[in-house]
């Protein structure tokens, strides 16, 4: 493994103009930025350092994969085994089970950054990423807060210490992933439902809801998980299905689904591969239409490659809806105060709403021009296998929807393409970088 040049060559100034309360300076990278240390940034950074390509990693957050840290609810478990969600250059230890928990996978990640030498700029936001095409370089702008106890009058008070910084570099990775931002839909009386509203970036167990009515909205993989879940603290959870769904076992014939279904693309086209799936469904988990889910016309596989929808992988949920403990509603037309009317005219009780409604990406927010993410949903305008390289140095990982696999194949093709330039500006040209870059200051 060629671990040359892979620790950033910076170098700092002053800028004239300085923060009230802490300071703004420059920072010149020789390598690249990677914005966001999930398990996409983190796959960006080793792929490059395999390759001699130094990188930093900048993180608004005070660790590694902060979603996973933060925002998950306590029973989680990789949904696809760990075959196909271990990142490059580092498998998964042999003594981890087929889907790893929650816990075992945040290991998995910090042992994979330290094996690394990967050190995030933590407590780090980005605020703006632009390309100055007066110079070809990019300035990535960053604010870091901290609060400081001082002396205020007689008492103690906090102090909002802020820095600011620039940094010019050639390349910049964007990191930061669909789950950027958590969707909190508009739903009319909200402020008059006397319950909890909770988004499931807040929800840790059911413990809390034992004996309650509560009503999970969204009917994706983790609306379905939390309703097994608060089920298994003695919940009565309900749970809001407005769009078609596609409902598949986690494992077929002794195999999980994904894995079957990755071979079966290898001999069969996707059309004749999502019909056996759907028959194999019907099987084992029997006919969905009869527990108020409507199956999509298109199948899971076909619907996934154009929409980019994942199909549900059941963990437990279908029997708990066809037992009665889980029930299915349909859309909400408004909330009161202790009750929820849903757009049949059925009005029912409920004592709190947890709302699993997912997560967007926030790029729109902080990267200014070019061409590559769509303003609308924050992801790449070229599909997958296309998505990850955009003009002058800008690339994506983590942006395919195809999960942590996606993500690592947009990893090492990142590390190819900036690995080719890098040697191609090698020796004499690479000499100029940093007076070119004093330019710009």
């Amino acid at each position: 493994m060629n671990h040359q040049h892979t620790e950033p060559t910076t170098s700092s100034s002053s800028s004239s103009s300085n923060h009230s309360n802490g300071g703004d300076s420059n920072v010149v990278v020789d390598g690249a930025v990677i914005v966001g240390a999930g398990p996409s940034g983190l796959a960006a950074s080793a792929c490059l350092k395999q390759k001699g390509i130094p990188s930093i990693i900048l993180e608004r957050c005070d660790c590694i994969a902060s979603l996973w840290q933060h925002k998950t609810y306590d029973r989680l478990r990789l949904h696809l085994p760990k075959s196909f969600c271990q990142l490059p250059l580092h498998p998964f230890p042999s003594h981890y089970p087929k889907y790893p928990s929650k816990r075992q996978f945040i290991s998995y990640l910090e042992t994979y950054a330290r094996k690394f030498g990967i050190k995030p700029h933590f407590n780090e936001t980005v605020t703006a990423a632009e390309y100055d095409e007066t110079v070809g370089l990019w300035r990535v702008k960053t604010t870091s807060c901290n609060d400081d106890v001082s002396e205020v009058g007689l008492g103690l008070g906090f102090s909002r210490c802020c820095k600011n910084k620039e940094y010019v570099c050639r390349w910049v990775v964007v990191a930061t992933g669909e789950n950027a931002e958590v969707v909190v839909p508009e739903m009319e009386g909200v402020e008059e439902f006397a319950g909890a509203v909770v988004h499931t970036c807040h929800y840790k167990s059911g413990e809390m809801f034992k004996g309650k009515r509560v009503l999970v909205v969204g009917s994706g993989n983790s609306g379905m998980e939390v309703c097994l879940d608060l089920c298994s603290f003695g919940a009565r959870p309900s749970i809001v299905v407005r769009d078609t769904v596609h409902v598949l076992p986690q494992e077929m014939l002794g195999r999980s689904t994904f894995g079957l279904s990755m071979w079966l693309l290898k001999w069969l086209p996707i059309r004749l591969v999502d019909r056996f799936l759907l028959l194999l469904s019907w099987l084992i988990i029997g006919d969905i239409s009869k527990l108020g889910l409507t199956r999509p016309k298109m199948g899971p596989l076909q619907l996934k490659n154009l929409t980019g929808k994942t199909p549900v992988l059941d963990v437990g949920t279908i029997p708990k809806i066809r037992s009665g403990h889980v029930q299915v509603r349909p859309g909400i037309r408004r909330l009161k105060r202790l009750a929820v009317e849903f757009v049949d005219g059925r009005v029912e009780n409920y004592d709190a709403i947890i709302l699993a409604t997912g997560y967007k990406s926030n790029v729109p927010s902080w990267l200014r021009g070019g061409n590559m993410f769509c303003e609308k949903d924050g992801l790449p305008k070229s599909p997958f296998t296309n998505g990850w390289k955009g003009g002058h140095g800008l690339y994506a990982v983590g942006f395919t929807k195809h999960g942590l696999l996606g993500a690592s194949i947009d990893a090492r093709r990142i590390a190819e393409d900036i690995k080719q330039q890098w040697t191609s500006h090698d020796s004499s040209s690479k000499k100029q970088v940093h007076p070119i870059l004093e330019q710009v200051f």
